[in-house]
């Protein structure tokens, strides 16, 4: 990642490990540890398959990790970094407040954040809808201009110029909630959340992506 940036390294947690042959071999940079115990290492880092962050665990092993912290200044330098390459947009929510969100992402949880999902659904950067005209479509959030939400009808704006409208569906066939997320500029690196922004889609008006 940090090679796409043409900039300096900026090193925030570095995760290694001494292999069998006694080399030590670095299996995560640009990480944040969250968590470490006898028996595990949690840690946030930016994917850049899936452009946003996510959070990782590595259990321990007859081979010790190691871990070379980072101050917390480059620990607010990393996350600056991580939001440079997700996708970037501001959400417009029922009461017409507006928040700009980075790395942002679409996750489920149960209806209304209680009670336990019935099956694990990936988070995804696309938006499922069966359109009005017929069919369906999948829009990834990199050819979007804007999502406008009405009620259960949705409209799409590409940055194409083309215009998209239907229902937004979701990849359950059980009751789920649907949720915007992403990181804020108040976003604490020490979070052992991936976002600070969360919010529904039936509590949003409008979301604007920026490219």
């Amino acid at each position: 990642m940090l090679a796409l940036t043409g900039a300096p390294p900026i090193l925030a947690d570095v995760i290694s490990q001494i292999n069998a042959e006694g080399r030590q071999v670095v299996l995560q940079r640009d990480a944040i540890v969250i968590r470490q115990d006898s028996s595990s290492i949690t840690y946030k880092h930016f994917d850049l398959k899936e452009r946003r962050v996510v959070k990782a665990r590595l259990q321990e092993s007859s081979l010790p990790y190691q871990i070379t912290r980072s101050a917390p200044d480059a620990r607010q330098q990393i996350v600056g970094l991580w939001r440079r390459f997700g996708f970037v947009a501001t959400v417009i929510d029922a009461s017409g407040k507006s928040t700009r969100v980075s790395d942002a992402y679409i996750d489920f949880y149960p209806p209304n954040g209680q009670g336990s999902m019935v099956e694990v659904l990936p988070a995804r950067t696309d938006l499922p809808v069966e359109l009005t005209s017929g069919g369906g479509d999948i829009v990834d959030f990199a050819d979007l201009i804007s999502a406008e939400f009405q009620g259960e009808h949705l409209k799409l704006t590409l940055a194409s110029g083309q215009v998209k409208e239907g229902r937004l569906l979701t990849p359950s066939s059980h009751p789920v909630e649907a949720r915007f997320l992403g990181i804020t500029d108040h976003y604490d690196p020490a979070s052992e959340d991936v976002f600070d922004f969360s919010l529904p889609l039936t509590r949003i008006k409008q979301i604007d992506f920026e490219h």
